[in-house]
């Protein structure tokens, strides 16, 4: 993000001109010849003698790095491929961009996409449908992903994406606070508990150690905790047209514990970003949730770590998450040996996935998943189940990773952690911001 200029300084107003400069003639020369290369693949494969193929993926910091290694690695290995990657801004610019793409059937070969936000990039219109018999010729069906993945990955009974990961929140925790507060078995791993009471009573243990806090969680990004705790009840959230159907009891218990959590001193009012890893890191608390992709920010402090499950607070590890997938963009003419190269691209992208898990994130290629490479991954191999029991949101076009339902809940959620709404009150808005929600219209 750029800086903002201070108060104090006042742009000169611009100079007038009669048409566009020759800047911003180069620049949309630029675009446009960009635009026009995504979907013009023959010429250049007939010129070069090696098959285009272009992919778009919203892969910053550390997910960004081992994406370039894991491409590098591909390049050296398919000579025959003009392979180049694009990576774009994470969050709604990038599925604008993929949307805008899409929309002029050109569109990128291939992209990377969360398997939530589907619906959002409308199958059939803006995304073309991936062939399984392709695909598992490139040796990727059913048998070698988790069914609750891999159903996920169709729409209206076509298949639309493939999936490369799960994601989720899981918990962490610093093992020298841990071991203090004897909670750590004889191999070092957090003893078990179950049920809200239990784990409240652990972070008291916790915190007697830290002196500040028994947990650390994010409060200025409260969705994903809730939506845990509410789907651990079995907590469903039906999305209609123009209504939507939500158990109430559900919500306000799920409510009641991230108000506990800070209400009773065992987590903060206010933690977001760097603050939330940098507790757990210096030992302000000995537990932290969040999501699995922060394995590397931790290793990064040096600080001896480890990592289980979304914690059983109403006696199971359901956890919020979604999968990183391969989607196909729309193309008015879809080169066919374009589209089998890209089908094989992600076919090997998933077999090669342990590079990947390094980040923190659970392949979806099983195969990688039960080998002892992986075995060997710590603390990843301590929460692979947690795959099993992922919980993906609703599907409605403002639902899932990077979504308008997950920015807009945050203002009824922050107030439990920050103490100036009950439980209530909160459900009583976010009610009011999800039938909001429901008057929009798609903007595709």
């Amino acid at each position: 993000m750029r800086d903002a200029p201070s108060p104090s300084y006042h742009a000169p107003p611009p100079a007038a001109s009669a048409g566009p400069g020759r800047r911003a003639f180069v620049t949309g020369a630029v675009a446009a010849a960009g635009l026009a290369a995504v979907g013009c693949g023959p010429p250049d494969t007939l010129i070069s003698g090696r098959t285009r193929l272009r992919q778009w993926n919203l892969f910053a910091g550390g997910d960004g790095l081992r994406m370039i290694e894991m491409h590098e690695a591909y390049k050296a290995e398919h000579p025959d491929i003009d392979f180049r990657a694009t990576t774009f801004t994470w969050g709604a610019p990038f599925y604008t961009k993929v949307a805008m793409g899409a929309a002029g059937g050109r569109g990128a070969d291939i992209a990377t996409a969360h398997v939530s936000r589907l619906e959002s990039l409308a199958p059939g219109r803006l995304l073309d449908p991936i062939d399984p018999a392709m695909l598992a010729e490139a040796g990727i069906d059913d048998t070698v992903v988790l069914p609750n993945i891999w159903e996920k990955c169709f729409f209206d009974g076509r298949l639309y994406a493939i999936p490369l990961d799960t994601h989720v929140l899981i918990q962490y925790y610093h093992l020298d606070v841990c071991r203090q507060a004897g909670l750590l078995d004889a191999d070092d791993r957090l003893v078990e508990v179950s049920g809200t009471e239990e784990y409240f009573d652990m972070l008291r243990e916790i915190k007697a150690v830290t002196g500040t806090y028994g947990l650390s969680i994010d409060t200025w990004n409260p969705w994903s905790n809730f939506w845990s705790l509410y789907r651990q009840q079995d907590g469903e959230l039906v999305l209609g047209e123009d209504d939507y159907e939500m158990d109430d009891d559900k919500a306000l218990a799920a409510m009641e514990v991230l108000y506990r959590l800070s209400e009773e001193g065992l987590a903060p009012r206010h933690s977001m970003l760097a603050d939330t890893a940098a507790n757990l890191a210096n030992g302000q608390a000995g537990l932290m949730i969040h999501g699995n992709w922060e394995i590397p920010t931790l290793e990064a402090t040096g600080v001896g770590f480890s990592a289980t499950q979304f914690p059983a607070v109403f006696g199971n590890h359901r956890t919020r998450g979604d999968s990183h997938c391969y989607v196909f963009p729309h193309q008015r003419d879809r080169d066919p040996e374009r589209t089998r190269a890209a089908v094989e691209y992600a076919a090997w992208m998933l077999r090669h996935s342990l590079t990947w898990a390094k980040g923190g994130h659970i392949p979806a290629y099983q195969p990688v998943v039960e080998s002892p490479e992986y075995d060997e991954l710590h603390p990843q191999s301590e929460y692979r189940e947690a795959a099993e029991n992922v919980q993906f949101e609703p599907q409605a076009w403002f639902s899932g990773s990077a979504g308008r339902l997950q920015e807009e809940a945050t203002g009824a959620l922050t107030t439990l952690h920050q103490g100036t709404q009950t439980p209530e009150q909160a459900l009583a808005q976010l009610k009011a911001t999800i039938r909001e929600l429901l008057t929009v219209p798609s903007p595709v």
